[in-house]
């Protein structure tokens, strides 16, 4: 089995990442960890380029080494794994990796937003739940607050 685990900096993407070591079989199951560093999507000036932010290299680097950590916990489960970092709109990005891959899963923690701030904010499990074209696992904490 294939899985994309797609991580941030949350305390749902541990419990992702670790739902996937307590359901999943070393063995049989090889996990790509992916990373998505949403470029700030603001009005620039016209001498600066799109997508351009001085601390995007920062976050590359931050993504990298938190998929890398993940991937490290992994591999002490006996997992094969790999890790992906990529710049873009991150629901997209889930999607277009685990196409492009060929995943039989994503799995994604929730972050549990409700009213206002999913509003604004978006979902970005929802959003990967209705739009994958493979199965979609959302790992939901109890007590998230």
């Amino acid at each position: 089995m294939k899985i994309l685990l797609a991580v941030d900096d949350s305390k749902f993407s541990e419990a992702a990442l670790r739902m996937v070591i307590a359901q999943n079989r070393p063995q049989e199951t090889e996990v790509r960890v992916l990373h998505a560093v949403q470029p700030i999507s603001v009005t620039a000036p016209p001498q600066m380029a799109a997508d351009y932010a001085p601390e995007i290299e920062s976050l590359m680097k931050q993504g990298r080494e938190m998929a890398e950590r993940s991937a490290k916990t992994l591999h002490a489960a006996g997992f094969k794994a790999d890790t992906q970092v990529e710049k873009g709109d991150v629901r997209l990005t889930i999607l277009d990796a685990a196409f492009d891959w060929n995943a039989d899963l994503i799995v994604l923690g929730s972050h549990g937003r409700s009213g206002i701030p999913r509003l604004l904010l978006g979902s970005v499990a929802d959003f990967v739940a209705r739009n994958a074209t493979c199965s979609v696992e959302i790992v939901r904490m109890l007590g998230r607050k």
